[in-house]
Order: C-alpha cells, then structure tokens, then sequence
C-alpha cells in the first residue's frame, strides 16, 4: 500500500455496530470532507483511466455521484446517473435486485446509453455487489457495455466483486477492507 493510500485509508472511518449490531460500517464522508484524502482519490482515478478507450461514467446513486462525477469531469466523459426509483425524470428503464432483506430497484435514463457506449460504473464501495450488478444490467440493456468497475473501497469478504468479475466484468477499488 503506498503512502497515499494509507493516507486516504486512515481518513475513511469504521463505525461498529451501524445499521445494525455485528457491522463495521465503512464510512467514505470523511474522504470528502479532507481536501488532501478527495484529491489523492480523484487522482488514482484520473490516471487509471486517463489512456482508456471508456466513453461515459456511470455514477451510482448516491455517494457514487461525488467521486464519479470529479472523474468525468476531468476526463471530459458524459457523467451518466444511476439512481434509485422514482428519482430519475422522463422515460426510464429500471432494474430490480435483491437485498441482503428484501430488495431495491436501480433506474437510467433511456437516453443515456446508446449501442457502443463503453462505460466505466463508479461507486463508492462494493459490497455484495447486487447494485452494481443491477447497474451493469441497465446499461447492457441499452446496448453498452461495461468496461470496469471502480470504487473507492471493496470488501472482499462480501463476496461482491467476486459476483461483478465472474460476470466477465474488471474491478477496480483503491482500498479493500477484510472483516465485516
């Protein structure tokens, strides 16, 4: 882990016992409030994706839209907005997926994607990798395809980017935690 990342790493914190007893809530909020920790992020980012051939940014609702959008904006990419239902304004397609107790619905503007769109998901944290999955499903319904996947933290022991890369698709986050 370089410096930078252990910089970022240590800005993040962890509250026990929220939402519920037994979880170590990784909480990304401090990232944003600590100038040095939001510029380190934003520039991994940039430069993993600077050379690459994607043509949007998806950003998933809704601390997602913070880093996804400092990342479009600096490659000079279509910020696409990935938002929970009854968010989003005109037609929409939407995608339901299961919950750990229940489940929840991602929706997309229908004219976000276009066929041939290759599209980088942003989010920032993977978990069991449902909404990000749901996301991937959306913008491949429109006739893009999915390039990668980006978050600020992984938790591996979710299982989620597991999920994500059997389905064929890459991911990249810039700190993973072990431990519930």
């Amino acid at each position: 882990m370089s410096y930078d990342e252990f910089y970022v790493k240590s800005v993040v914190r962890s509250i026990s016992d929220w939402p519920e007893p037994g979880v170590i809530f990784r909480d990304v909020t401090p990232v944003f409030k600590d100038p040095k920790a939001m510029r380190i992020t934003c520039d991994a980012f940039i430069q993993r994706y600077i050379d690459s051939s994607i043509t949007h940014v998806a950003c998933i609702d809704a601390r997602g839209f913070i880093l996804g959008s400092v990342v479009a904006y600096q490659l000079n990419l279509p910020l696409v907005l990935i938002r929970k239902k009854g968010k989003l304004p005109g037609e929409t397609i939407a995608e339901e997926y299961s919950l750990e107790y229940g489940s929840a619905t991602v929706e997309l503007q229908k004219d976000a994607i276009q066929e041939g769109d290759t599209v980088l998901i942003f989010d920032d944290l993977i978990a069991t990798g449902g909404t990000v999955l749901a996301a991937a499903s959306l913008i491949k319904r429109l006739g893009g395809q999915v390039a990668e996947v980006a978050a600020l933290i992984d938790l591996p022991d979710l299982k989620g980017s597991q999920r994500i890369q059997d389905s064929g698709i890459p991911v990249f986050a810039l700190l993973a935690y072990e431990g519930l």
